[in-house]
């Protein structure tokens, strides 16, 4: 078949009466009423349809007419209830021809209750039926599910044996997207033709709309977002930007979330392939631009730390909605929302977003219980991150070895993937009558700060997960940067001695004692700890990356 020399037809039955959702083809869908969706798909392929609209309402014609597409009237005697579609399309066909004086060659049924149907499917479609020379090529969707029918009034099954989903043979479900075929074969009662086939479409594609369900899954479909998040985990920073990515990423489950690291983001990268989320590796940041293109992205996320304002510009250049997580950098003044929840107000502006308000906790940590308290403390936690550059695990390891064996204290320590010493420290451990635990990548934080009545932390990330759990700490900062973390300081509950580095060893050790030996000021901790709502806060981020808040 010449598909230069086609001539092919849309009809899009749309009727005014609709009992499932009144006025259904007229109502707004996202923006658009109904029936404009089927009429642009149409208008949009690049195979120069002839599009009309059959109809006997006068504003299904009003708009079909306003979007493009030419109206026949439908005759009432086509639109009631019973009538199959079969005369409908037939009739649009022969009035079609009598305008234009000539024969089509092939015609395609475009319902207006298939909004989600994009044009490239469609034209694959009509190239799949050109190429194959079919008679009739139907839409459809493989569904494989253990079936049954009901034959002689007794139930069977449609299965020769049970097997599980991806196992079972292909079980098309017709769908209403689209209905191609060639134009003998369209009469008054049929349009099949004896060569037939199916093209299966995306199932993001395939709703066909009978419910209010249906209304509300295929608006969010078409409300749905391509969102980029630009993260970074490797040993010198470790995998916090890693976790908090992935967090937003379960959160933003309604979109299409894809990541992009570079390739030094070893420890990071396979966090990500374990969470099956889609991603990039990149080695320059301008590649980001292209995969922006690529995907049409509309939300760009960056969780790596201060930005330059060329990379910044650039993004915004291709029309994405840029947010930044963590970034003081120079960039941060061009982004649309930048997230700095470790810190108070540094920048005016009405991108910013400061403070604790905006933190991101997980999801064990919303589901977890405070720790309860203890008058006499029986376990002491350390932990410095997924890498501890600056080695204050081993630091705290050589104060806590000096205690008093007499204090019956547990000490836990739990170092991450990126920690290179722990070897050194459990052979410390074997020469120490000190009853410590070395736990290495734990799973879930939450079961060990719930047993924990002190903790000994770095001031990043981690302290407003123990203010979560109501856990006393004292907090050692691992660089520069943390220090002005603000949010880890007595009034949020935090024993806060400074820079790790520069903290002497007697210092720490004096200020555990006294910390193990004050009840009354540990109470008070707690209770400043829980009076702080870290669980709304990705509530409130959400709504920041998709332009939501007010």
């Amino acid at each position: 078949m010449n598909n230069t020399r086609l001539r092919i037809l849309a009809v899009i039955p749309a009727r005014g009466g609709s009992k499932g959702i009144p006025r259904k083809n007229v109502r707004f869908m996202n923006g658009k009423p109904l029936v404009s969706y089927s009429i642009q798909n149409a208008l949009n392929s690049t195979y120069n349809l002839d599009v009309v609209v059959s109809t006997d309402d006068e504003e299904i014609k009003r708009i079909s007419l306003l979007y493009g597409a030419n109206v026949i009237d439908r005759p009432k005697r086509l639109a009631e209830d019973f009538v199959t579609l079969d005369p409908v399309i037939h009739h649009a066909l022969l009035e079609m021809e009598k305008k234009h004086g000539a024969r089509y060659d092939l015609v395609i049924t475009l319902q207006p209750t298939s909004p989600l149907l994009r044009s490239s499917t469609l034209d694959e479609a009509i190239e799949y039926f050109i190429q194959n020379d079919f008679d009739t090529v139907i839409s459809g969707i493989n569904h494989p599910h253990l079936s049954w029918t009901e034959i002689d009034r007794e139930i069977v099954p449609l299965y020769k044996e049970r097997l599980n989903r991806q196992y079972l043979p292909k079980h098309i479900i017709e769908t209403g997207s689209f209905f191609i075929t060639k134009r003998k074969f369209v009469k008054e009662n049929s349009r099949l033709g004896t060569n037939i086939s199916i093209y299966e479409v995306p199932e993001n594609e395939s709703i066909d709309i009978d419910s209010p369900q249906d209304w509300w899954i295929a608006e969010k479909e078409l409300l749905k977002k391509c969102i980029l998040i630009r993260t970074e985990g490797y040993a010198d920073i470790g995998l916090g930007h890693i976790y908090r990515g992935l967090l937003l990423a379960y959160n933003l489950i309604d979109h299409d979330v894809r990541f992009v690291l570079s390739k030094k983001s070893d420890i990071g990268l396979e966090k990500i392939k374990e969470s099956y989320f889609p991603y990039d590796i990149i080695n320059e940041d301008e590649e980001i631009i292209e995969l922006i293109k690529r995907y049409n992205c509309n939300i760009v996320i960056n969780d790596m730390l201060d930005t330059d304002m060329e990379y910044i510009q650039n993004l915004k250049q291709t029309g994405a909605r840029v947010v930044n997580f963590e970034d003081l950098g120079s960039g941060s003044e061009y982004a649309d929302a930048v997230i700095n929840d470790l810190y108070e107000k540094q920048k005016v502006g009405n991108q910013y977003f400061w403070g604790s308000d905006y933190y991101c906790i997980r999801d064990e940590f919303l589901l977890a219980k405070p720790k309860k308290f203890n008058n006499v403390v029986k376990e002491v936690l350390v932990m410095f991150g997924g890498t501890d550059p600056g080695d204050l695990t081993q630091k705290l390891f050589d104060v806590i070895i000096t205690l008093p064996i007499d204090l019956g204290i547990k000490y836990t320590f739990i170092v991450g993937l990126g920690y290179k010493k722990i070897n050194e420290l459990i052979k410390k451990r074997e020469s120490s009558n000190q009853n410590i635990e070395i736990i290495k990548d734990v799973k879930f934080m939450t079961e060990y700060m719930g047993k924990a009545d002190i903790a000994i932390s770095s001031q990043g990330r981690t302290m407003l997960e123990l203010a979560s759990m109501a856990v006393p700490t004292i907090l050692l900062a691992q660089n520069e940067r943390e220090l002005h973390h603000e949010f880890g300081y007595l009034k949020n509950g935090f024993v806060n001695l400074g820079l790790g580095k520069e903290v002497e060893n007697k210092t720490i050790r004096e200020t555990l004692i006294w910390l193990i030996n004050s009840p009354q000021i540990r109470y008070q901790m707690r209770k400043q700890m829980i009076s702080v709502d870290l669980r709304s806060g990705i509530k409130r981020v959400i709504k920041i990356i998709l332009g939501e808040e007010s």
